[in-house]
């Protein structure tokens, strides 16, 4: 025996006889001293035993003693290492950094202490993210390129307002379920054949990841598709039972029987059930099919996600990293960027890039048998009438809309409706003539908080207006004690504040605030001049790999900080070149939601790994594909109807201009 080996079972029986003197007392009918000693004698000779039969047997080979030894210090010396590795990053990063303000000494170099060192806290996550987005606060104002004041009015802008008003509108519709009630009613009209039943999910998925949080629609949807699949299996798996019950009874034909059992024998092999090996294969193939349908069903969901939330400006942190990153570096770009112009261009891309991705899922997952997976001239199955009636059932017991689901579907009605007219950009919106024709008074962060002030002010339920009435007649019997109270608001603060994600909110102004001290330093135009001999290079070969490395780098780290860190130095790097800044700026914002490659990538990653149908190397291997697809998604967008939206072919006048 290896002494390795040796140790290791020498050490589960030592294990085995202190667990003996734990459960003891209550797993035997004996005394607690009699059981206490009793055991603690067992253990002692063990021990005793194993320490001497150890000892021979190292003696008996010394230089595996030597190796077994050195690698138990190693395990030892890694794991308090990894226990220490976040205060070992936080102290050792600043002294490492050190050189750049001491040795340099420019406020250039200063500024890039600051921003290499959050790169690193947020890499790593050695603090928590709104916490390292704290650090420009204190760490411009003692290296003199930004006053404290200066520093603080770019942590609450107009993008900050922008956001909680979306996000108090999609906390409403998700305490309300109403994203529940609409993702049901569409995959009852879908159906539940396995290619339509996959699109469904995606396109219910991704349609409420472009209003509420990508994580919020990939926990209300996850239990869902548990739900049909556990339909689709259990009436697979019951089918041998079926099977075996319509079989003729053994104790009224024991020849047949007799002749059964000898088949089941037979070459020495065992078939469950009576089924011949044939049968065997098959259903260990529909096995498969099932664990691989099952994978392909739940990684659908957080891709879809992550899809469905590049289409709009509010539907996820990178778009509105880009948006308050153009108004902090290029304060004259007239509105380029706002939610009419963004969903132009990205909603098509994600239309395009989800039928992509739902492709490739069909393909892995589910292969291209269309009668089997689109159930083409086929009748619908035993276990799809089930799954079907679960989406029902579900769907029945919402019951049917109450006055407080009406009231929050008109208000996001409302508010999508006033996003898009507020200025199209082909004609004049309502604000073009009535609040902006002097100046931009009203944006899009103001109808997001009108319509958030909104929520806090309807009630949920009707008022009882006859009941108010009947209190102001002369002879009414109601007294206006006895009239009922006024209804609830359709939102609290209390749910708003416990649902609300603030550290995005303090991610973005970090984020805005590292712009504006690369800019108030020289360190962007430094690092402009740095970037120029790239001018060589195409700009769509530029595009290409500086999307591929960012798609890479989003799967380390959290998206807005990868698009905070990145979206400054392309602006610089593009005014050094002479392109516009959209034609980098927009693809790379895309490019940090590819997070598809592994579980601790991005939420909706996580929450669907957590169910324990799918492996490491599972969405690793699916992931490097829908990558490359996202990208060549993004190629195609931007240098086709983004070139015409966006005027991608000239270098337009307000990147010239920025900031002071």
């Amino acid at each position: 025996m290896k002494p390795i080996n040796f140790v290791k079972r020498s050490f589960r029986c030592t294990q085995a006889a202190l667990r003996f003197e734990a459960i003891g007392p209550t797993g035997l009918s004996l005394s607690h001293s009699h059981t206490h000693s009793l055991s603690l004698s067992l253990s002692l000779s063990l021990s005793l035993s194993l320490c001497l039969s150890l000892k021979r047997r190292l003696q008996q080979h010394p230089t595996s003693s030597r190796l077994l030894h050195l690698r138990y210090r190693m395990a030892q010396s890694l794991k308090v290492l990894w226990n220490v590795k976040n205060g070992m990053i936080l102290c050792l990063t600043p002294f490492l950094l050190l050189p750049l303000p001491l040795v340099v000494g420019t406020t250039e170099a200063c500024c890039a202490y600051v921003i290499v060192l959050m790169a690193v806290y947020w890499c790593t996550e050695a603090l928590p993210l709104a916490v390292t987005a704290l650090l420009p606060a204190v760490l411009f104002p003692m290296f003199g390129i930004m006053t404290s004041k200066q520093v603080c009015m770019q942590y609450l802008k107009d993008t900050n307002m922008l956001f909680v008003g979306g996000l108090m509108v999609a906390v409403a519709v998700e305490h309300w379920n109403l994203h529940k009630r609409i993702a049901l009613r569409v995959l009852l009209i879908v159906g539940v054949r396995p290619a339509l039943l996959m699109l469904g999910f995606m396109g219910v998925t991704a349609f409420l990841s472009m209003w509420i949080s990508n994580t919020a629609t990939t926990a209300m949807m996850v239990p869902i598709v548990q739900a049909v699949l556990e339909q689709l299996n259990n009436h697979e798996m019951e089918m041998p039972e079926i099977l075996s019950a319509g079989e003729p009874n053994h104790h009224h034909h024991p020849v047949e029987a007799e002749y059964k059992q000898a088949g089941k024998q037979r070459d020495g092999q065992v078939v469950v059930n009576g089924l011949d090996a044939s049968a065997e294969a098959a259903r260990r193939l529909e096995s498969q099919e099932r664990r691989r349908m099952c994978k392909g069903m739940t990684l659908c969901i957080c891709y879809a996600a992550s899809i469905g939330g590049t289409a709009t400006l509010t539907g996820t942190g990178p778009n509105l990293v880009l948006k308050g990153q153009m108004n902090q570096l290029f304060p004259q770009n007239g509105d380029v960027i706002n939610f009419a112009s963004w969903f132009g261009f990205a909603f098509p891309n994600m239309i395009l890039m989800l039928a992509m991705a739902w492709l490739w899922l069909q393909f892995v997952f589910m292969g291209f048998n269309i009668k089997k997976t689109w159930g083409c001239g086929a009748e619908k199955s035993e276990k799809e009438i089930a799954a079907y009636n679960v989406i029902r059932e579900e769907h029945r017991q919402l019951g049917p809309m109450s006055f407080g689901e009406l009231s929050v579907l008109g208000l996001f009605t409302l508010l999508v409706v006033l996003w898009f007219t507020r200025d199209p950009g082909f004609v004049a919106g309502w604000a073009t003539h009535i609040f902006n024709a002097d100046a931009e008074y009203v944006t899009d962060a103001t109808v997001a908080v009108f319509i958030a002030v909104l929520l806090f002010i309807l009630p949920s339920k009707p008022p009882p207006i006859k009941q108010w009435l009947s209190c102001l007649k002369p002879d009414s019997q109601v007294t206006p004690a006895s009239a009922p109270a006024p209804a609830p608001a359709l939102l609290s603060w209390k749910v708003a504040q416990k649902k609300l994600p603030w550290n995005i909110v303090l991610l973005l102004g970090g984020g805005f605030a590292l712009a504006k001290g690369s800019e108030q330093s020289g360190l962007s135009k430094l690092m402009g001049h740095t970037l120029t001999p790239l001018h060589t290079i195409p700009p769509w070969a530029i595009v290409i790999i500086l999307c591929l490395l960012i798609a890479v780098f989003t799967e380390c780290t959290s998206n807005v900080a990868t698009a905070t860190l990145f979206l400054p130095v392309l602006a610089s790097m593009s005014q050094s070149i002479g392109m516009n800044p959209l034609y980098v700026m927009v693809p790379c914002t895309l490019s940090a939601s590819f997070a598809f490659m592994l579980p601790v990538a991005t939420p909706p990653n996580a929450i669907v790994f957590s169910h324990g149908y799918l492996k490491v190397s599972d969405m690793a291997k699916t992931g490097i594909v829908m990558n490359i697809i996202g990208i060549i998604c993004i190629t195609l967008s931007i240098n086709s109807w983004g070139r015409a939206m966006f005027h991608l072919d000239s270098f337009p006048a307000w990147a010239n201009e920025t900031a002071v």
